[in-house]
């Protein structure tokens, strides 16, 4: 009896070796992603046609370098949550009332099933108009915009994801934030590399319409400068930048890109990104098929 069962005990152990040193020879763990597959989300828009759709074989998608066989291409048009971020604070070069006409161009430019969440911030994110579709009640909130303090950027940023958006997350509904401002953030706990991860790990998309630096370019010591911060927000997470004196323009394009170019890109990873890695993303497309993308995926923590 003893002899089978130390026969036994022995037999597990080495089965739980083998799959201990086949498990160190892969170099990475288990990841539930890739059993299932990454989904990106895409904007892709053709030169010349915008109307006509772009199809999985005029698109590529490398990871690491490694390109990876692309599983699905498919629109994505529908609804959207958009944060309207607006820093009030008391230096920023712009005004309430610009403010106020930049916000509500938004309130009349969403389609059916959009709504939008505005939150001002300086010190404190805080909420001026709950999530809704209601043109004129958002108007009617923004009278409730006032300059004041200091600009905490990267903390409104995490409050905006963590607070505004996360209950959206597994949900088929668009998730961006417009960021209006100037860029400049001051003494947020939150850095500005810690808040793009997240950005990039929960699939949020950021635009923003960019008010002049207040700080003339200065060099920051622990952070990009002000316009840096507002273009590698975009970039990082496949968005856009444009100019806060058109506001018009901008909300159009913004929410009839959401609506109308966006696409999921679906793979199953292979060869690219141990586990604890970054994944480094890039998708090409055929010419004339302009594409964004955000630019990493931060590794599982």
């Amino acid at each position: 009896m003893m002899r089978a069962l130390f026969t036994i005990f022995l037999t597990t152990c080495l089965l739980l070796a083998l799959i201990s040193a086949t498990a160190g020879q892969a170099g990475r763990r288990p990841n539930l992603t890739e059993a299932r597959g990454v989904i990106l989300n895409i904007v892709a828009t053709r030169e010349d046609k915008p109307e006509m759709p772009v199809t999985a074989q005029e698109v590529a998608v490398f990871e690491n370098g490694i390109e990876q066989p692309v599983k699905s291409f498919t629109p994505d048009p529908g609804p959207a949550r958009i944060v309207l971020l607006i820093d009030n604070s008391l230096t920023l070069r712009a005004d309430i009332e610009k403010l106020e006409a930049a916000a509500r161009e938004f309130a009349y430019e969403i389609f059916e099933g959009d709504q939008l969440l505005i939150v001002g911030y300086d010190e404190q994110a805080e909420i001026v108009s709950d999530w809704t579709d209601d043109a004129k009640k958002i108007e009617a909130s923004l009278k409730g915009l006032r300059k004041k303090g200091e600009p905490h950027l990267f903390n409104a940023l995490r409050a905006a994801a963590e607070q505004g958006l996360s209950s959206f997350l597994n949900t088929n509904q668009k998730r961006a934030i417009v960021v209006i401002s100037d860029g400049l953030d001051r003494v947020s706990k939150t850095k500005f590399e810690e808040i793009l991860a997240q950005l990039q790990t929960q699939n949020i998309t950021v635009y923003a319409l960019q008010i002049p630096d207040r700080t003339g370019g200065a060099l920051r010591r622990d952070q990009p400068k002000p316009v840096r911060v507002i273009e590698q927000l975009a970039e990082g997470t496949g968005g856009r930048v444009f100019p806060a004196n058109q506001p018009q323009e901008a909300a159009k394009a913004i929410c009839d890109e959401l609506r109308k170019s966006r696409y999921m890109l679906s793979y199953v990873p292979i060869g690219g990104a141990a586990y604890g890695e970054s994944r480094r993303l890039l998708v090409v497309a055929d010419t004339g098929i302009n594409v964004r993308f955000k630019t990493s995926q931060p590794p599982v923590r």
